[in-house]
């Protein structure tokens, strides 16, 4: 039982939570988003619409969801976390049902308001859910072959949801999310390297799989990494997205062509550059010194969150910050991995600054947990 339930008084009540919130982790979330919404009012040539508008919409309604959920106590979190697992994995259940498809993949619910993508959902929900898991479970059981078998099936089930969308990056994310979340709660490092060994042996075998009546991925997956080993190989189709990139993330030297003077985004030679490759955008126009200070706020908000899960007695309170940081922290991390060539390209949106609706809402409700966390910790 969560220590937090029988020491309620220690923490504040009412409007004085308020004055617990993390508000140096609020100020970096703010100042993340503005760069977002000044990217996307640039792309748009100078205008709010049709991005940065909606954009702005968005993480205002995500900010009061943000803060909604950070009043709540933490340890009512706990307890709705099988709820929630459940409801979002009944929501992937259904995007195979009834889901509409886009571009080639079929990941979301139109909900009439906005389009819901439910993956987006499960990788918090899975976050909670392992928290509390490795929170009820004693840490003498933790490597234990039996209770290491729970969280693999809970991790298995949304990824192979996914993966059947198909949606590989997300899939990967939960993936990793998950052992990330078994590993900091302490399981045995021999099983990771086991894990470690399976994957090589996994990728070999999706590699020998190719043009074989038992395929594992689909076509076009396989020419993603086709490019992402020789972009060259088809400079004008299938690598045309990553040579752009390049050319992009070069062109802006140190410091930058200037605010709106881009012109591989404002002749529109870049793909999809206000949502998965609109961190090149911040490259072209900013230079060195723009992507290095974006990155520098990313890195400040995964510190803000370890320090306040270090100092958190909660051992739900604290795996859950530290699973929502490193959720995050994947995020941006493969984002710009991938439009710099390093990772093959799997449609990661960059974290509070790509354009997106269920994106940025879970994102914010994530930190809401991790306010919620960070105001009820025991003082």
């Amino acid at each position: 039982m969560s220590y937090l339930i029988y020491n309620s008084q220690t923490v504040p009540t009412g409007l004085r939570k308020l004055f617990y919130l993390n508000w140096g982790l609020i100020v970096l979330i703010c100042a993340v988003a503005c760069v977002g919404f000044v990217m996307l009012y640039a792309l748009a040539g100078g205008s709010a619409h049709p991005w940065m508008k909606p954009q702005v919409e968005r993480f205002a309604a995500g900010f009061i969801l943000m803060v909604g959920i950070a009043m709540v106590p933490i340890w009512l979190w706990r307890n709705l976390s099988v709820m929630a697992y459940l409801v979002s994995l009944c929501l992937l259940i259904g995007v195979e049902i009834t889901g509409f498809s886009g571009g080639g993949a079929q990941r979301w619910i139109d909900l009439g308001f906005m389009q819901l993508q439910p993956s987006e959902l499960m990788k918090i929900s899975l976050i909670m859910l392992l928290a509390a898991y490795y929170d009820w479970l004693p840490s003498r059981k933790t490597s234990h072959p039996l209770w290491v078998a729970v969280p693999l099936v809970f991790i298995a089930m949304p990824v192979a949801l996914v993966l059947v969308q198909p949606d590989l990056g997300t899939s990967l994310l939960l993936l990793i999310g998950g052992a990330a979340m078994m590993f900091l709660a302490g399981v045995h490092w021999a099983y990771f390297t086991t894990a470690a060994v399976a994957g090589v042996g996994t990728v070999t075998a999706v590699l020998q799989s190719r043009d074989t009546p038992w395929q594992l991925l689909k076509d076009y997956q396989y020419r993603r990494i086709d490019i992402f080993l020789d972009p060259t190989a088809d400079p004008l189709g299938s690598g045309y997205n990553i040579t752009q990139a390049k050319i992009a993330l070069g062109s802006g030297g140190w410091s930058g062509k200037g605010f709106m003077q881009g012109t591989q985004t404002r002749l529109n030679f870049l793909p999809e550059k206000h949502t998965d490759f609109i961190f090149t955008a911040v490259a072209e126009q900013f230079g060195f010194v723009g992507t290095a200070s974006l990155l520098l706020m990313y890195a400040l908000i995964i510190i803000f969150c370890m320090v306040s899960a270090m100092a958190n007695r909660d051992r739900y309170a604290s795996l859950l910050t530290l699973g929502v940081a490193m959720a995050f922290f994947l995020y941006f991390a493969i984002n710009m991995a991938m439009v710099m060539g390093l990772v093959p390209v799997v449609g990661v949106p960059l974290p509070l600054v790509s354009y997106g609706g269920t994106a940025m809402l879970v994102l914010m409700m994530a930190f809401g947990l991790v306010q919620s966390a960070h105001v009820h910790q025991p003082r």
